[in-house]
């Protein structure tokens, strides 16, 4: 499926605001409903809409910790790539995993309860020897920008 600038516009506003109506999503992309609500269904069949979900205000619950942690790994043959993965996406604190270029290997977002509990994290990471050689970990004190939703229309102009 080749996307055009209304497929887009959709996707933008789509994840911008999941919850909006198709008589309001058509208005804002310059079409009448039915057809885009075709376009919305094709997105979805076709894989590029993936799922719809709430953005919960995390503060409203309580104090949380929130930690970047660059990590470097002893080896760096894909078995130790897969190792690491293995363990760490099964560890629920674990926002964010990117595998980066420059002086370490992984860039990684954990969301605690609090220091206490990302010590813990880190601890167990490292006695289970799964191939990490060193880490440094950066606590958040503030997120003045935090966007949920990409520049669609000037990443993908059409």
């Amino acid at each position: 499926m080749k996307l055009d600038r209304i497929d887009i516009k959709i996707l933008h506003e789509l994840q911008k605001n999941g919850r909006i109506t198709n008589v309001e999503l058509a208005d804002l992309v310059h079409l009448s409903p039915s057809p885009c609500l075709m376009r919305v269904k094709k997105l979805q069949s076709e894989g590029y809409i993936e799922g719809y979900s709430a953005q919960v205000n995390i503060s409203k619950l309580g104090q949380t910790l929130t930690v970047f942690t660059e990590i470097t790994l002893k080896n760096h043959r894909q078995v130790d790539f897969a190792r690491f993965l293995a363990v760490v996406e099964k560890i629920d604190q674990v926002i964010e995993c990117h595998l980066v270029s420059g002086g370490y290997d992984y860039l990684m977002k954990f969301v605690t309860a609090g220091i206490a509990e990302y010590q813990t994290i880190m601890e167990r990471l490292t006695d289970m020897d799964i191939g990490i050689d060193k880490y440094f970990s950066f606590v958040v004190l503030k997120s003045p920008i935090v966007k949920t939703h990409m520049p669609l229309p000037s990443l993908f102009p059409r």
